[in-house]
């Protein structure tokens, strides 16, 4: 199973807001450029990570971006479990459906596989992920994404 592009986004989102400092406000902006990937993807990760309330994004002067408490206790497996969704991971309902759907086993071992894969994730939050050594690299990127 391969996370699309936004998950990623949105986990690496997560884990660099973990680690900052007290008093640190990470800008959209700037935190696409730490962790390269383009400004309008960022934008979008933020806005659905405060929707779900992992994030807080405060607006205008002195604002900036705040991992929520809830961000900070949350599951791995929680957090890509929403973004993600339920859907199939094969196509048995794309048009054309699959001629095979009504008697296939395929769909349910992979809904199982599915299942399995976020069940282990859900044994890792957010704090684990940042620990020695991952938190020293995430505090020490720069705005062009290289370690300083």
């Amino acid at each position: 199973m391969r996370l699309t592009a936004f998950t990623d986004v949105s986990l690496r989102l997560v884990m660099r807001l973990a680690v900052a400092e007290e008093g640190e406000l990470l800008t959209t902006r700037t935190a696409a450029g730490m962790l390269a990937v383009p400004y309008t993807h960022m934008a979008k990760a933020v806005a659905r990570l405060a929707e779900m309330g992992l994030v807080e994004a405060r607006r205008g002067r002195g604002g900036g971006l705040l991992l929520t408490e809830a961000g900070r206790r949350s599951s791995v497996g929680a957090i890509v479990r929403e973004l993600e969704g339920a859907g199939d991971l094969a196509g048995c309902e794309d048009d054309p459906p699959c001629p095979l759907r009504a008697a296939c086993r395929l769909r349910g071992a992979l809904a199982r596989a599915r299942e399995a894969f976020y069940a282990s994730l859900d044994e890792v939050t957010v704090e684990s992920l940042v620990a020695a050594p991952a938190r020293q690299t995430l505090m020490v990127l720069r705005e062009d994404g290289s370690p300083a």
